[in-house]
């Protein structure tokens, strides 16, 4: 692996909670297909993790709750045809997904007013066009 897998900050991903298992990926890849393992599961005990800040566990557990078997996310990878690049890309989605499951909750919108003036405007141009229009019809020309 090319290293700790970085959540946010200081926080990664310890290589010892990660728990990885191979299979046989589906699709095409010749003879070699049959015989190499290339698929690649990634588990990750969010539940019991010591790793990671008790405020930004929680907020995985909540949002992750959907995908998590009694509190464990799974992450596969087998676009490649290389199982090291399969691993590669589970870690990176595994630390992407955390990334976003332990982010901060948006600041709450602050509501703000239309400008006086600018609805001045709006109105007086509305009725400027109005009265444009007003201008063409009912009128006997000739």
């Amino acid at each position: 692996m090319s290293g700790p897998h970085v959540i946010r900050g200081s926080v990664s991903l310890p290589e010892a909670e990660l728990m990885w298992r191979f299979s046989r990926s589906s699709g095409p890849g010749g003879q070699h297909v049959n015989t190499s393992d290339s698929q690649v599961e990634l588990r990750f005990d969010l539940a019991k993790t010591e790793s990671l800040p008790d405020v930004w566990k929680q907020r995985a557990l909540e949002r992750l709750a959907g995908r998590l078997v009694d509190g464990v996310v799974t992450v596969r990878a087998s676009e490649h045809r290389s199982q090291w690049r399969n691993r590669e890309t589970a870690a990176v989605r595994l630390a992407a997904l955390l990334a976003e499951a332990t982010a901060p909750p948006p600041k709450p919108r602050k509501p703000t007013r239309i400008p006086r003036g600018i609805n001045e405007r709006r109105l007086r141009e509305k009725k400027q066009r109005a009265e444009t229009k007003r201008g063409r019809t009912g009128r006997d020309w000739g």
